[in-house]
């Protein structure tokens, strides 16, 4: 008989059938194992789910591990206008050693001195005794690589590192500036643009030519030595949108050879140099009331004075020739001292305070770099109106001249001088009325042309040069030296103004043996500098750059000016 027994049971009252079913021993032990194995089912599925996630937490963590290490050794490339490389990374490997985890010095030193003959090793010696970490070979080739890490020394850490190549030199120095070792910027654009050159994918494009800083610097090296300069910088930017076409100081650096300059002398003189620049305000003089239409540029100044007393000071003019009866535009034409003061006194200390406000001339300017410098402050008043107005007393950076001047000379315009390109155009605030450019660039040009003019040695012929010179004694302690700012600032074509051109020269001296070519189709040429004034300095340097860069810049309009 069977161990698994069947009941029936048949119930008339209802007629329903009824199954029963007796359980057995077999079937209970087949229940708890069925149970035993959901139990562990369920806790394979924890498990499984919780690894699952503990997986992916590594992985993310690797991930922004891995992230960091990028960001950290990721740095932009810089170009210029054209694409040329300014600055560009490249990774390296330093090598250091940590002294407490050699495992046999003697051997170690040993392979290190065949490895690496040319270093001092009583020195490397003397770094392991002192049992701390130290760098022993920066940017290791990888031949070398290769056979240091070879030894198998647990004392031996590569660490890889960016290294910032600057393929120009000294060229762009004081716009690009340098880093540390850390990847963190410490001047120039290095400096300020450093988190987006941390960030970006791609090149960060500028707005400078290459060929034509080249160009530009080297006039500038050469003119140094002619007139013994202390230093010089010139400026070209795009009139019409503050783009900075070149930006050079002289002197300048190779970033490349990363050292600390403390000489104030390598100060960038373009944007941190804060000087007094004489005559160039007087252009500045003369907008501004044409502007208010106190005056025009044929308004006659009759029987005007050799000099006129303001406080303690008496302002002279600086050419006892300069006759004493002018028009406004002889007046600037002629750099008339006295009759640039009589304008300004017209024109009154308000309305000239907020002119030079609108054209950021007195005050500090946003850019591109942090090395700008702030011009000094002063209180106005009557003495200081007549002396501003003929450009004694008051000072600015090379930048906002040049942008000053652009403004000036581009129907009115405000414009933000800017070195980084940008494909999105501002709407401009105009502040001249229509017709004051006009006027201003015709007078400039007769600056250059005419021989009442201080600007002759620019007239470079198919360029239509028009400018203002600038001759400033360099102030001290309780009065001014002896020593001398020479400044023209220039455009081009005066007849529809694409350029400014601003040179700056520091401290030139006059040269008994350099030879002028007048440029007015004579054949003229002169011998020695007769006066240590911008007319004869800086011009000369002005037009120099513009005979070169000339041609460039007539085969790059159209691209420039998109």
């Amino acid at each position: 008989m069977n161990k698994i027994s069947k009941k029936f049971v048949l119930q008339e009252n209802n007629n329903e059938f009824h199954y029963q079913k007796n359980k057995s021993e077999i079937n209970i032990k087949f229940n708890r194992v069925a149970f035993i194995f959901f139990i562990f089912f369920c806790i394979s599925i924890i498990y499984s789910i919780h690894l699952i996630h503990l997986g992916s937490r590594e992985a993310n963590l690797v991930d922004n591990n891995q992230s960091k290490v990028i960001n950290k050794l990721h740095r932009s490339d810089i170009i210029d206008r054209n694409g040329n490389f300014l600055a560009k990374t490249v990774s390296s490997i330093d090598i250091g050693i940590n002294p407490t985890e050699i495992i046999d010095k003697k051997k170690l030193l040993l392979n290190l001195g065949y490895i690496f003959p040319n270093k001092n090793y009583n020195l490397i010696q003397s770094k392991f005794e002192k049992k701390k970490f130290f760098w022993f070979e920066k940017k290791i080739s990888d031949e070398n690589y290769e056979k240091i890490m070879m030894l198998g020394d647990k004392s031996i850490k590569p660490e890889e590192k960016i290294t910032r190549l600057y393929p120009q030199k000294n060229l762009f120095s004081h716009i690009i500036g340098q880093i540390d070792d850390d990847n963190l910027g410490i001047s120039g654009l290095e400096k300020s643009l450093d988190q987006k050159l941390k960030k970006n994918k791609n090149a960060i494009r500028l707005t400078v030519d290459k060929d034509i800083q080249f160009l530009i610097r080297n006039e500038l090296l050469k003119y140094n030595q002619i007139f013994k300069a202390l230093g010089s910088t010139a400026i070209l930017m795009n009139v019409d949108n503050g783009e900075i076409i070149s930006l050079v100081s002289i002197p300048d650096f190779d970033p490349n050879e990363r050292k600390s300059i403390k000489d104030v002398n390598y100060i960038n003189r373009a944007t941190k140099g804060v000087y007094e620049l004489g005559s160039v305000f007087k252009t500045f003089t003369l907008a501004a009331a044409l502007n208010e239409g106190i005056i025009d540029s044929f308004t006659e100044f009759k029987d005007l004075e050799r000099s006129i007393r303001c406080g303690k000071s008496i302002i002279r003019e600086y050419d006892e020739k300069i006759p004493s009866n002018l028009t406004a535009e002889q007046i600037l034409i002629r750099s008339g001292n006295i009759g640039s003061v009589r304008i300004g006194q017209q024109l009154g200390l308000e309305k000239f305070k907020n002119f030079m406000n609108e054209l950021s001339l007195i005050n500090s300017i946003e850019f591109d770099i942090k090395e700008v410098g702030v011009p000094v402050p002063f209180r106005w008043g009557k003495c200081k109106l007549a002396t501003v107005s003929y450009g004694h007393g008051i000072t600015t950076t090379i930048l906002q001249l040049a942008t000053a001047y652009s403004i000036i000379a581009n129907g009115g315009y405000k414009i933000k001088p800017t070195l980084v390109k940008k494909d999105l155009i501002l709407k401009r605030k105009k502040i001249l009325k229509n017709d004051v450019s006009k006027k201003i660039n015709l007078i400039l040009r007769k600056i250059v042309t005419s021989k009442e003019g201080t600007a002759s040695l620019a007239n470079v012929e198919g360029y239509e040069v028009g400018g203002k010179t600038g001759t400033a004694q360099k102030s001290t302690v309780g009065g001014y030296s002896k020593k001398k700012i020479n400044t023209f600032a220039s455009i081009f074509p005066a007849s529809d103004p694409k350029y400014t051109l601003v040179v700056m020269l520091d401290e030139p001296k006059t040269n008994s043996e350099y030879v002028y070519n007048y440029r007015d189709g004579s054949g003229i040429k002169y011998k020695g500098t007769p006066f240590n004034t911008a007319g004869w300095t800086s011009v000369e340097v002005a037009g120099q750059i513009i005979e070169k860069i000339g041609p460039i810049l007539a085969t790059k309009y159209n691209e420039i000016d998109n």
